[in-house]
């Protein structure tokens, strides 16, 4: 097995940057029962021992704190209040009221609604997190507001919206994004030149298709995530973006608008064949994810995830510009030597 020359920070660097590293990064999402099995069944500590067990390049993640007014149990900032649902291996939060959802106009939002503001976190705190990590990815700030705005109105209703309402979801974006945009800025100024990628969000498609209209991207999302993928830019650091599903129309807009890297790249999605996004963006940005959540990880052979890995650092990873990660979060239901051949698998192969 070659020697690994670069930490993780270096390696994820050089594929952002279109150099070569020393081996394909591989990133990890889960979710904590599907970790907590996976560090039970290697028999490991900690994640931290997990993470080095499996060669993972594990991004740290920096946040302020909440210093804000006192919220009741089981209440975000927004006023949204949430209860745990299970599914059978574990548990997901999920929205049970809508503070917004009754608001007929603009005006009815703005005499009786407060919304949050940037000062309500401590930033003081930021620096003291990236202590010990300085050889890893961090990340931090980012965006994803419109899941935000689906839980002050109702998911049903948000959609609605974008057709009957368009004036008050243009108002609440603009809040909701100018908190994100300040939120960011604070954090890149706690620490300059640290934060390596910002998360900017927003869930544009389906199992077949867009979630919304091209038309509606770009009205609504595109012009506001371009502002922040523009602040990331100033920062010298990298717009990571997030949206599942079938996307591939909205794709040349995005890149348009300021991405640098896409994920999670659900390959099973109508039109997200994996040759095709690698031949038409392949050298315009960066492609993280593509291990199947859906079927391969979750129910598939030990064979099969390893013929995944390796088709997809031959696909994606076809001269550079991949980083090996799952499609979104690994789930309780995925068996752990699925995740471990994962990981070994690609730790094999992924040398350059």
């Amino acid at each position: 097995m070659p020697k690994e020359t670069m930490t993780a920070r270096e390696r994820w660097l050089a594929v952002l940057k279109g150099q070569k590293p020393d081996r394909v990064p591989m990133d990890y999402w889960a979710t904590e029962e599907a970790t907590k099995k996976l560090i039970n069944y290697l028999k490991c500590d900690n994640e931290e021992e997990l993470f080095k067990r499996l060669h993972i390049d594990r991004v740290t993640t920096i946040e302020s704190r909440y210093i804000g007014p006192s919220l009741p149990e089981d209440t975000d900032i927004f006023g949204c209040c949430f209860q745990n649902v299970s599914y059978g291996a574990g548990v997901y939060r999920e929205c049970i009221y809508h503070p917004l959802a009754k608001h007929k106009t603009v005006k009815e939002i703005k005499q009786s609604y407060r919304w949050p503001s940037p000062d309500w976190y401590d930033y003081s705190e930021i620096p003291g997190q990236i202590i010990g990590k300085e050889d890893y990815p961090i990340r931090g700030g980012g965006s994803e507001p419109f899941l935000t705005y689906k839980n002050l109105r109702g998911q049903e209703q948000a959609l609605i919206d974008l057709m009957l309402a368009p004036e008050m979801v243009h108002f609440c974006l603009d809040k909701l994004f100018d908190l994100c945009y300040e939120n960011t800025l604070r954090i890149y100024e706690a620490i300059p030149d640290k934060v390596m990628i910002t998360y900017i969000a927003e869930d544009l498609g389906s199992q077949e298709d867009l979630m919304y209209s091209p038309g509606q991207i770009g009205e609504f999302f595109i012009p506001r995530m371009k502002r922040m993928m523009a602040l990331a830019h100033q920062a010298g650091t990298f717009a990571f973006h997030h949206s599942d599903g079938a996307i591939r129309k909205i794709i040349p807009d995005m890149i348009e608008a300021g991405i640098d890297v896409l994920n999670p790249i659900q390959w099973r999605c109508k039109g997200m064949e994996r040759e095709g996004l690698k031949r038409d963006f392949g050298n315009k940005i960066v492609f993280h994810g593509g291990m199947d959540n859906q079927y391969t990880l979750a129910f598939g052979s030990k064979e099969e995830v390893r013929q995944e890995v390796i088709d997809n650092l031959r696909i994606l990873g076809k001269g550079g510009g991949y980083i090996l990660a799952p499609c979104h979060n690994i789930q309780a239901v995925s068996p752990s030597e699925n995740i471990v051949t994962m990981y070994e698998t690609g730790y094999k192969y992924g040398w350059n």
